[in-house]
């Protein structure tokens, strides 16, 4: 069995076989897209390319498992192990990158993820400014959605959420931070909509650590897996930051 609230160093669809079935109430995720990115591409130069002239990355930093094929396959496994794991009425939230093509990943993994959950939504992200690309610039990503079971757990009560998520800008990376960097608000955002506080959170491709410290700031717990023990360290270090934070908070107000 896997412990609470802990990162782990490893390949995931290993780690991911400790992890009991119908014990997760979120998968919530960016995994590699498939394209290479950060591979000495114009993603990896965005500032030199627009004129920025500051921030630039000169080394490549290549994501793991990034290539076409290695990705579609991590894919396809993570569906299959969220089904496992999920409880019913469990969600998946899994970053898509934008649309478009020539690879419109988008549509093929959300009809990959509808063969082993249900397909709910793609939500798009309006991340803006104007992004990288020619004629039609990318200025959103996607987020595909998908549950378990009879239902989607949904704990909001306004009635008012969109499937167009505004007003939470995109990271622009330094040369310390992971390149696909993801808002906190924005891992907080699917965090409040599908669970409640002490519900089990996964991430399996965490990166520096964003939805670990989403699920800190929210009262959930969480299970991080990350393959990069570079990243690993990062991560534990912002998780490290957050929980004195908290510790502190609590201290001034006289718990």
């Amino acid at each position: 069995m896997i412990p609470i609230d802990t990162i782990i160093q490893g390949d995931c669809l290993e780690v991911m076989k400790g992890i009991e079935d119908n014990s997760v109430d979120l998968v919530l995720t960016d995994p590699p897209y498939g394209h290479n990115n950060n591979n000495g591409d114009l993603i990896h130069r965005w500032e030199s390319a627009l004129g920025k002239g500051v921030n630039t990355q000169e080394d490549a930093r290549p994501i793991i498992n990034d290539g076409f094929d290695e990705a579609n396959k991590l894919f396809t496994s993570l569906m299959i192990e969220s089904k496992r794991i999920l409880k019913n009425g469990g969600v998946c939230c899994c970053c898509c990158c934008g649309g478009g093509g020539p690879d419109p990943m988008f549509a093929r993994w959300s009809l990959e993820m509808d063969k082993y959950l249900n397909f709910m939504q793609m939500v798009v992200w309006d991340k803006g400014p104007i992004g990288m690309g020619w004629r039609y610039r990318r200025s959103y990503e996607t987020v595909l959605v998908g549950y378990k079971g009879s239902h989607a757990n949904w704990y909001d009560e306004s009635d008012k959420v969109e499937n167009i998520i505004r007003h939470i800008p995109k990271i622009i990376p330094l040369k310390d931070n992971h390149p696909t960097e993801k808002p906190v608000s924005l891992m907080i955002k699917f965090i409040k909509l599908h669970t409640k506080e002490g519900d089990l959170i996964l991430d399996p491709f965490l990166g520096s650590g964003t939805t670990a410290v989403a699920c800190i700031k929210t009262n959930r717990h969480y299970i991080g897996i990350e393959l990069s023990q570079e990243y690993c360290n990062i991560a534990q270090q912002r998780v490290d930051v957050e929980n004195a934070q908290l510790k502190l908070d609590f201290s001034l107000a006289g718990g």
